[in-house]
């Protein structure tokens, strides 16, 4: 346990080094917490891998799937696909549909952002689609208002292409040094006339929504289109560097500062009533700030032991205290407890019943 704290401590601490170049986490989409596939998309969430967010804003319907599929002797194994299974050719001029991964503030310092030093960074990925044509990436400044597009060219249907963008350094607008979202990755799939109607970006400069994806082809425009990416990577300098593959416990670290499944393994606590008990957990990792519970089924079922007696089932869960460290979990409405204070306990529940969150 301390030694996957301390990585992420290593990350957040070093500048541009060998280590941990890539600014992106869980680039080659090995990490999934939350499930590999979730169908009927119509609304923006984390779905499938991890530190990926889809944002669909009433454009089609979608399945989002992590695929065990890659360009073949690019070391990757994985790959997310974004699948439309509702269409919208026409989108209304607010429509948009992406794919987004946001970074925190304190883990950019290096770039310098904002003064006359600052760097310019490369993004490279290999990315697969049945629709062919422009495509458009951007970064977005959200600590300062400010934003840089570019476009891409899929050439060949079905087919994995690696591409590698260059974004200018930006010399206005410092990030900030916390851990909220300051740098915004998007991959655009579909957009209506109010992010298409100007000219495209291709320098930094304050956001103007007009000039975001201007070019970008419709991926909603027909079911059954798909576009799919792996290998993103973001790093500082013009030049796109080999992948950075991090062992798979080092990745799984980095993303549960986000987000992670109740791991019960060391569980302690005590009923407090004859029909109520509480629950206290470590986090497998510190997570980035105090996390949001969610119960994914409103089903518990033998999810507490007493010390020499049958699993129960409560009848509802709600969190007591979920913060950075740990998390603290009260059961309630079990059978009746054999003693009602101090009696130790061990968790029998399925562990994706549930999670929490500190996305940004």
């Amino acid at each position: 346990m301390a030694k996957l704290s301390n990585i992420l401590t290593t990350r957040s601490s070093q500048g541009p080094s060998d280590n941990f170049k890539n600014l992106i986490i869980n680039g080659d989409m090995q990490i999934a917490q939350r499930g590999t596939s979730t169908a009927s998309i119509t609304t923006s969430n984390y779905y499938t891998v991890d530190r990926f967010n889809f944002t669909v804003g009433s454009m089609g319907t979608w399945t989002m799937s992590q695929e065990n599929d890659a360009p073949t002797g690019s070391g990757f194994r994985k790959s997310v696909k974004i699948l439309c299974t509702t269409a919208d050719a026409s989108p209304a001029a607010s429509d948009q549909v992406r794919l987004d991964t946001y970074l925190e503030g304190q883990n950019l310092q290096h770039i310098k952002k904002g003064t006359a030093a600052a760097e310019q960074l490369t993004l490279s990925f290999w990315v697969k689609s049945n629709v062919t044509g422009t495509h458009t990436v951007r970064l977005v400044d959200y600590d300062n208002t400010r934003g840089d597009s570019a476009s891409y060219t899929i050439s060949v249907s079905g087919t994995w292409e690696k591409k590698t963008i260059t974004f200018p350094a930006d010399t206005t607008g410092a990030f900030d040094n916390d851990n909220a979202a300051s740098l915004g990755l998007i991959f655009g799939l579909g957009f209506g006339s109010n992010f298409t109607s100007g000219t495209l970006q291709s320098t930094w400069g304050s956001y103007t929504d007009a000039n975001s994806h201007v070019g970008q082809v419709n991926v909603a425009s027909a079911i059954n289109n798909y576009w799919q990416v792996t290998g993103v990577q973001l790093e500082v300098g013009d030049t796109a560097t080999p992948f950075e593959f991090l062992p798979a416990q080092q990745e799984l670290a980095q993303c549960q500062r986000y987000y992670t499944n109740l791991y019960p393994y060391g569980a302690v606590g005590s009923f407090y009533s004859t029909t109520q008990c509480k629950v206290s957990f470590t986090n497998p990792v510190p997570m980035r700030t105090d996390a949001v519970m969610t119960v994914k089924s409103a089903t518990y079922t033998d999810m507490i032991e007493q010390t020499g007696v049958a699993l129960r089932t409560p009848t509802s869960i709600s969190a007591n205290y979920a913060g950075v460290a740990g998390q603290v979990i009260h059961l309630q409405g079990m059978s009746s407890a054999t003693t009602a204070h101090g009696a130790i306990y061990r968790w029998g529940g399925d562990i994706t019943t549930i999670s929490f969150s500190a996305e940004l």
